[in-house]
């Protein structure tokens, strides 16, 4: 089958590349597409995967959204014209979900963010298939219509966490604490208050402060801030410490041992709960307490590897779906019902 997946985030590309090697060796052929974002292309370049380069990310007001996303529903649109892939999947690519739809292409999905309201409601009703972490109630999802709901046990991180084997060395000095910035220009947190470098200029009396900014690398005083791309799992390996407000790669350390902070900033963050509640050191603290769970935990490890052995990789999950859907399409093929499918996109 040709399969589709368009990467809107760092976190998705990495999801990309993990589910691309899958289904290669599964005989599968992959397309990858994303968008220039700060994220994206640096990683993906990292990762040698090929991505081809679709529109960009856009978010000075809500008219620049929505002609980015537009635009790249435009340019995605002619490049399957003629040839449209038999499968799609992303973690709710809005862009990917509109022009799959149109082509009537099925949509697997993955997602973990039940707050996201804007990205939910354009994406999870389009769906053919979700595939999320059983740490969230099915009923978050059904509110916005899905359709079929299959969940795992574990969360997306581990597709790529499983198999990770740490391949740089850093020379900073220790102990290392690194600050990942809140994601301010997501829709979900726009009435948000980033506290990021207020804490990390308290953090300082404690070690080394690595601060990750989103959008602007300019020099900090009293931080490190990189002005080059440095890959961030090998990052969470070597840290003593890692803080942020969203939980993705607190969620990655946890899962490799080293202690997290996730700052308690919204509400339904079911599977930083989950990563927590199954024994990984991941801490979900009020900003005021951020301090003391800092000075408790800098500097010491876990050895996870049993309790990430037990958690579920949700490529397995993913695999076997692309697998059966490879099989009732040859079906149809074999006994001529193909024709039963419309031909014409779906409006």
């Amino acid at each position: 089958m040709r399969v589709w997946y368009d990467a809107c985030t760092g976190k998705q590309v990495r999801y990309a590349a993990a589910i691309a090697k899958r289904l290669r060796k599964s005989g599968h052929e992959v397309i990858l597409t994303t968008r220039e974002h700060p994220d994206t292309l640096s990683l993906a370049k990292y990762l040698k995967e090929n991505f081809q380069v679709i529109g960009k990310y856009a978010p000075a007001s809500f008219f620049t959204r929505l002609e980015a996303s537009a635009e790249r529903v435009l340019e995605m649109s002619k490049l399957f014209q003629d040839n449209a892939p038999d499968l799609a999947i992303a973690h709710q690519s809005v862009e990917l979900c509109r022009v799959a739809f149109g082509l009537n292409v099925p949509i697997i999905l993955t997602a973990d963010t039940p707050y996201a309201d804007a990205v939910n409601r354009l994406t999870i009703p389009l769906a053919d298939t979700l595939v999320v972490s059983e740490a969230i109630p099915q009923r978050f999802f059904k509110n916005f219509g899905a359709k079929t709901i299959v969940q795992f046990k574990g969360v997306d991180e581990v597709a790529w966490i499983k198999d990770f084997v740490p391949s740089e060395k850093f020379d900073y000095k220790k102990p290392l604490i690194v600050l990942r910035q809140m994601e301010t220009k997501a829709a979900y947190a726009l009435d948000k208050s980033d506290l990021t470098e207020i804490l990390a200029k308290k953090l300082a009396s404690l070690g080394t402060v690595l601060l990750l900014p989103r959008y602007n690398s300019r020099p900090r005083k009293d931080l490190l801030v990189l002005q080059a791309f440095v890959d961030s799992l090998n990052l969470a390996t070597y840290a003593d410490l890692i803080i942020n407000m969203g939980g993705t790669m607190a969620r990655e350390a946890a899962l490799l041992g080293t202690p997290s902070i996730v700052i308690s900033t919204f509400t339904g963050s079911h599977v930083n709960e989950y990563v927590a509640n199954k024994g990984f050191p991941l801490f979900i603290v009020d900003s005021s307490k951020v301090m003391s769970y800092a000075k408790k935990f800098v500097g010491r490890k876990w050895n996870v590897k049993e309790k990430l052995d037990e958690l579920e990789n949700p490529i397995d999950v993913i695999e076997k779906i692309v697998q059966e859907k490879t099989a009732e399409t040859n079906k149809k093929l074999k006994t001529g019902h193909s024709s039963d499918m419309p031909k014409g996109p779906v409006v």
